[in-house]
């Protein structure tokens, strides 16, 4: 007798399960790989983001000492010398093991005194303030967050004008070809975008009647899969601000795409995915291992 079969050769196979195909979609931003500062002095940003935070410098590219690159996860802070920058918004971060965070940055709060160095252990997760001013907001590792991510970037937080944050999404919609929503902030008349900018990595620009400081040339990176497509968007419009290579551009202005104002200004990095650099492995060690604890093959963050 021959085998029975569930569903006939050739036929569509039903399912039980309805399946939100839609939730797998990441969009063209594949990834959102670095945020670049300029600090003032690289002794006091080793101190804050590799001994404090417990990130890790990368050992192969920009050893000198003019300039680093740290390590979270699959994402990095670059972070060459010069005058100070301060992001207009939050940095998040995840990282592993918040009782071991909070006892580093015990650690090195009196080498960093005289800055504007700062730690507010809250519930949900650990505000901190770099030496010159940048909110980082780091969140303790939860199966049931950020995707699973054990250490990296999941977000960056922008704050923008009212009435800003429906056209940034729309902006990021139609010319860059990233997801993008609008809705309620939690405060009365505000409003905020969230954009997808990888996997389990967004972009979000919250409305705020504060006063906002000037741009100062901070910028993110991120890569694009349909480089081409976002690329000529902007040029038709006029926003491309740097044909940096083949493999790279770069641009400031998030326009009103129906006023044709600026909403915004934030240069963003764009790479191909054939960049050299797209998805190098990154080191990432394991920041509670010492010479005073040291165990054999525990180097590195698992």
């Amino acid at each position: 007798m021959a085998p029975k079969h569930e569903h006939e050769p050739g036929t569509m196979m039903q399912h039980t399960v309805d399946f939100d195909r839609a939730a797998e979609d990441v969009g063209n931003l594949v990834h959102l790989e670095h945020v670049n500062l300029t600090v003032p002095d690289q002794r006091l940003a080793t101190s804050f983001y590799v001994s404090g935070l417990g990130l890790t410098r990368d050992p192969y590219l920009m050893t000198g000492v003019d300039n680093m690159w740290v390590n979270m996860g699959a994402s990095q802070f670059h972070l060459p010398t010069g005058a100070p920058q301060r992001l207009r918004g939050t940095i998040g971060l995840v990282i592993p093991d918040r009782e071991a965070l909070l006892r580093r940055l015990r650690q090195v709060a009196s080498l960093l005194a005289d800055t504007q160095f700062r730690v507010d252990d809250r519930c949900e997760f650990v505000a901190v303030t770099c030496p010159w001013g940048n909110h980082i907001r780091c969140h303790a590792h939860r199966p049931d967050a950020f995707g699973g991510m054990k250490l990296g970037l999941p977000y960056v937080e922008f704050a923008v004008e009212p009435g800003r944050a429906r056209p940034i999404a729309d902006f990021y919609r139609t010319v860059i070809g990233a997801p993008s929503t609008f809705g309620p902030s939690g405060e009365a008349d505000l409003g905020m975008a969230r954009v997808a900018a990888g996997i389990e990595q967004e972009l979000v620009f919250r409305e705020t009647r504060e006063p906002l400081a000037a741009y100062d040339g901070h910028h993110i990176q991120v890569y694009a899969h349909d480089f081409s497509g976002a690329h000529a968007k902007l040029l038709e419009r006029g926003l491309v601000s740097e044909e940096s290579d083949q493999h790279q551009f770069r641009f400031i202005r998030i326009v009103d795409l129906e006023q044709g104002t600026d909403c915004f200004q934030l240069e963003h990095e764009v790479r191909s995915m054939r960049h050299p650099l797209y998805r190098r492995p990154l080191v990432n060690r394991n920041p509670d291992q010492t010479n005073r604890n040291y165990t054999p093959g525990g180097d590195s963050f698992r």
